[in-house]
């Protein structure tokens, strides 16, 4: 997969939650060649091993992506100094995305099923869909809710699921899910999210028979699969979620 790497301006910052931020990044190169589901690797100030960050939102027209990311450590907490007019050093786009049946009949659709900061490379897989989607949203709160709304501004239908009930439904992702499947219209499942989330995503698909695709995150060193620090377990063997992912089949991944 091409990549370019160089210094690219940020153009839009906005503090969407506590310790979540959203980037928006002029960098048409990128954009072009940018798919829903793969990342770029910022380096931060300081840091030696950069920072793998899921792409949000792609916008070719205007030449942009969007990121989202979390304050997880310091490099995290660092990267967010940065201002709008700054330049960040970053490689992009890289790893595999997702795969997008992008004409499905009037009478099916896809579901999206995003569980905290994981809902954030979902985005742009529903944005493609629009009204032809389902995005499932799982959060601990209300004040941890991200893109709901930004879900819904592209006609997307939302459902949003709260652990203590805040908003939206009680409880996990797996009951809403399991719900829609069993309407029995849904041609490919989306998930993003804690690894517990993600292998019962799959158990529930695989007694629906509906195809899912997960996106893991993992630990990173070069990003390009050169370092095999980001190495996962598949039946087929190990592979790395920076150069073979992080986008695999839900039956694939050993979770």
């Amino acid at each position: 997969m091409p990549y370019k790497c160089g210094s690219y301006h940020i153009i839009e910052k906005t503090a969407i939650s506590a310790g979540v931020y959203s980037y928006v990044i002029l960098c048409p190169d990128v954009a072009e060649a940018a798919k829903p589901g793969q990342f770029v690797h910022i380096k931060v100030e300081g840091f030696t091993l950069r920072r793998p960050i899921s792409i949000c939102d792609i916008d070719r027209r205007n030449g942009s992506i969007r990121i989202v990311f979390e304050i997880r450590g310091h490099g995290t907490a660092k990267l967010t100094d940065a201002n709008v007019g700054d330049s960040i050093d970053m490689i992009a786009p890289l790893g595999n995305g997702f795969t997008l049946q992008e004409s499905i009949a009037l009478d099916r659709r896809i579901i999206t099923v995003g569980g905290g900061i994981g809902t954030a490379p979902l985005f742009g897989v529903a944005k493609v869909f629009r009204e032809s989607a389902t995005a499932i949203l799982g959060f601990r709160s209300y004040d941890k809710i991200i893109l709901a709304n930004d879900f819904k501004q592209n006609d997307v239908h939302v459902i949003t699921c709260t652990d203590d009930g805040s908003v939206g439904l009680k409880g996990t992702v797996t009951a809403p899910l399991e719900a829609e499947l069993a309407k029995g219209d849904v041609d490919m499942v989306y998930a993003c999210g804690p690894q517990p989330m993600l292998a019962a995503i799959v158990q529930i698909c695989e007694k629906s028979g509906v195809p899912c695709e997960v996106s893991l995150e993992q630990r990173m060193g070069c990003g390009v699969g050169a370092c095999a620090v980001c190495a996962c377990e598949l039946k087929s063997g190990m592979l790395m979620v920076c150069r073979d992912g992080p986008v695999f089949k839900g039956e694939e991944v050993v979770l």
